[in-house]
């Protein structure tokens, strides 16, 4: 089958849906798909593009089997509604002349946001008479309504109607989640559109590693401190201001420290409220390389997943998957109500406390540290619900199934296993702005367990 995926990021990015995707895309085409994607020039998180790709208006190379097709984008270090439309739009015009050069796919996978894309992505669908899957990570414009970033009225309804036209042009719907279908739902979706199929981590790749081999604890001196770890986006859904004051509240505990692993120019800004709030057992770190994921993950006795009060059914957390993976209990900072509270809780994994309630997550946390048994526990339960649920090979699967489904072929009785390539290759690059690395090297095969099929929602 030839597939496009329809991207905006991708590798070498580090974090959020750029590995899901390049994983994706590599491991279809491990198994024998013929594979493109057309995606923007990296720059994510730091906003700015990286060294070794500025100063060109299209790339195109083959990375690990897949055809990857690079365009400009305009983009600034913290655009405003302006500046992000702008960005959108940069990349919905430079990205046609490169989804027009190359193979006629069989199918079209788009990943939102960016919402805009659609409009292209629709136009394509035309162009070439193939079926288009749009995959939802992030609901919009809501979540941006929702936590004050879009507040113009003319603005929310060019949004929606958007988002309504991307719903209404999508032959299928992919969502990460059952709240996500049932927000969509809602929306006048039709659930015959709906697949869900969760976001998933190489459980082989990211996995339990006992204290005394960790590499992270022993670069940084932590071999004999309890970690609550907090590696990953921060933004406005996450609320890290929580975070800070319940360490406050725990400096009592000497060798209780809160490691925030994330984007530099982001921790430097919550670096300063800590020192406000005199949280001197607050770490901060950069980014690690993809290969020292692992051991990062694995350093924390404790996880932290952590979301706004207004966050519900339009965002879910990626890591939350690394920590079970990892075998490290999570607590998380949640709304109750919410797909993340639910999760936590199902896979027994954890322990969710109120969102923005510092004192409310301080006392879990204490709890958690005075109670070895009760860690043990979550530890073991969210590595098996990782296992039973969340493997590279179950998804890749089930989105191999859902494209035979909608080109009408049938779907391989075999196929070879499909390895989760962007999690193990190696990469120098690092959101502290060192030169990308171009290797190909392709990764080890993942575990060969029959991978479950998807499910439509209902």
């Amino acid at each position: 089958m030839k597939i496009l995926i329809y991207s905006y990021n991708y590798f070498p990015e580090p974090i959020g849906i750029a590995p899901l995707m390049t994983e994706l895309a590599e491991g279809l085409a491990q198994r024998g798909h013929q594979v493109r994607v057309v995606t923007g020039m990296p720059n994510y998180p730091q906003r700015r593009i990286y060294p070794g790709y500025r100063g060109r208006l299209y790339q195109t190379r083959v990375e690990n089997g897949v055809r990857v097709q690079r365009c400009y984008v305009w983009i600034r270090p913290r655009p405003g509604l302006l500046g992000r439309v702008l960005l959108d739009g940069s990349f919905v015009i430079t990205s046609v002349v490169q989804a027009l050069s190359g193979f006629r796919p069989d199918v079209i996978l788009l990943t939102t946001p960016p919402l805009p894309v659609s409009v292209p992505a629709a136009l394509l669908g035309k162009i070439y008479r193939c079926p288009v899957v749009l995959n939802v990570q992030d609901i919009l414009p809501e979540a941006a309504v929702r936590l004050g970033i879009v507040k113009n009225r003319l603005a929310i309804r060019a949004f929606e109607a958007l988002e309504r036209f991307a719903y209404r042009t999508a032959t299928a719907i992919a969502v990460i989640a059952d709240g996500f279908a049932q927000n969509l739902v809602n929306k006048g979706v039709p659930p015959k559109k709906l697949t869900c199929i969760p976001n998933w981590v190489d459980v082989n790749f990211i996995r339990p590693i006992p204290p005394d081999e960790n590499r992270f604890r022993q670069q940084y001196g932590l071999q004999e401190k309890f970690i609550v770890l907090y590696a990953g986006n921060i933004a406005l859904t996450q609320g890290m201001e929580t975070v800070v004051e319940a360490a406050s509240l725990l400096r009592d505990l000497p060798d209780l420290i809160v490691a925030i692993v994330g984007e530099r120019e982001a921790c430097q800004q919550l670096q300063d409220y800590a020192r406000q709030c005199h949280a001197d057992n607050v770490q901060f770190f950069d980014f690690q390389p993809r290969e020292h994921l692992p051991h990062l993950m694995a350093a924390a006795n404790v996880g932290l997943v952590v979301q706004r009060k207004n966050v519900v059914s339009f965002n879910m957390p990626s890591k939350f998957q690394l920590l079970l993976a990892s075998g490290c209990p999570v607590v998380a900072s949640a709304p109750m109500e919410g797909e993340l509270a639910k999760l936590v809780l199902h896979s027994q994994a954890g322990t969710v406390v109120q969102p923005e309630q510092p004192e409310q997550l301080a006392e879990a946390l204490r709890s958690v540290y005075h109670d070895a048994p009760q860690r043990a526990a979550w530890a073991h339960q969210g590595r098996q619900y990782a296992l039973q649920h969340y493997r590279f090979e179950q998804a890749i699967a089930a989105y191999e199934q859902l494209f035979h489904s909608l080109v009408g072929s049938a779907t391989p009785e075999t196929s070879a296993p499909s390895p989760a390539p962007a999690a193990t290759r190696p990469t120098g690059t690092l959101p502290n702005g060192s030169t990308p690395n171009d290797s190909k090297s392709s990764s080890p095969t993942s575990s060969t367990e029959p991978a479950r099929r998807r499910q439509p929602w209902r």
